[in-house]
């Protein structure tokens, strides 16, 4: 890459941790740039560990959390880290098997809340199946920190042949929802309580592997992703981009739920942008998409949708709306939810 084409921020702000277009520039005009490309997939949510491990590949990925409130309705930032790292490996074929844990304590934060946070850290990693094997621990300065950051690594074992990618996709193709979107960033907004807003709403934060172990099942499957960060509209924009074709997405097959859908109408959110911490975009050849849905509904998962597809065009992310129009949903710019996963 030409020096003069790397960006010309000079501050970091807030949006540069949305997973939106600021956030890729710097990833990819900065670490990517210093790294290289040969080493550094960014496009991926994890790696490949370069080892011989016989019938079976080792998977890496590594992820922050930083949340506000530490707890929340549904979750906290600890159970929070566990799922995260575990999705990240499930949605790339992978089965979580190991952790480490990175722990940035702000001094003066409650020793109760501590030792919640960790408890409930333990309780994710049990139910899922994974182990804490090393980890470090530092304290900054009271005022330099938002209570708790954690940094955590994951490690997985992905089954010899399991290709997927977004290099796989291709015009025709479907893309399924396992469930309404929105939750969690909707549920961490009321949990604030800084709007004036209340609800019982929940953050949807759990592990995705039992969804991910479904589609598996489909040879038709071509990729996976939680739609963390910037919500499905970012995955849809990162699927365009790297397929240079169009997403088109179904508002009338896109599930959000009543609550999500009024606290944004109230705030002036829209909740294709808002994070999601247990649910799965996958796209699958058309032929599956019926069954695979299926599958995922009879598995639990009962409101999961067949919600847009893949078309040849330009690299564009298109919202068909309830009342048969179509609008550009354009790439996240802006930070509308800082410190929320």
């Amino acid at each position: 890459m030409n020096e003069d084409n790397r960006s010309h921020a000079v501050r970091i702000s807030l949006a540069h941790g949305n997973g939106g277009r600021l956030m890729r520039e710097i990833i990819e005009e900065i670490f990517a740039f210093h790294f290289g490309q040969e080493d550094l997939d960014t496009t991926a949510d994890a790696a490949r560990l370069p080892l011989d491990a016989g019938v079976a590949e080792w998977m890496i990925t590594t992820d922050g959390f930083t949340v506000e409130p530490l707890e929340f309705p549904g979750g906290d930032v600890g159970s929070l880290a566990v799922h995260g790292t575990v999705n990240d490996l499930a949605v790339s074929g992978a089965v979580p098997r190991f952790l480490s844990l990175n722990v940035f304590i702000e001094e003066g934060l409650d020793i109760e809340v501590l030792q919640r946070i960790v408890a409930s850290m333990a309780r994710a990693c049990t139910d899922c199946g994974v182990r804490v094997l090393a980890g470090d621990t530092k304290v900054v300065r009271r005022g330099q920190g938002g209570g708790v950051y954690l940094a955590t690594t994951g490690i997985g074992q992905r089954p010899a042949g399991v290709d997927l990618g977004l290099h796989r996709v291709r015009p025709g193709d479907r893309i399924i929802v396992s469930g309404p979107v929105g939750d969690h960033g909707a549920a961490v907004m009321l949990a604030r309580e800084q709007f004036g807003l209340f609800g019982s709403l929940r953050s949807d934060a759990q592990s995705v592997l039992p969804i991910t172990e479904i589609l598996l099942g489909f040879a038709g499957l071509r990729f996976m992703r939680d739609p963390t960060r910037g919500g499905v509209a970012t995955v849809a924009h990162e699927i365009a981009r790297t397929t240079r074709a169009t997403v088109r997405l179904l508002e009338t097959d896109l599930p959000v739920r009543p609550e999500v859908r009024s606290v944004c109408e109230i705030l002036g959110y829209d909740p294709y942008y808002l994070a999601c911490e247990g649910r799965v975009v996958a796209i699958v050849d058309a032929a599956v998409a019926a069954e695979a849905r299926g599958a995922l509904r009879a598995g639990g998962f009962t409101e999961a949708s067949i919600a847009g597809a893949i078309e040849a065009g330009p690299a564009r992310v298109i919202l068909q709306t309830s009342l048969g129009g179509e609008r550009l949903l354009p790439e996240l710019e802006d930070d509308p939810l800082p410190r929320i996963c």
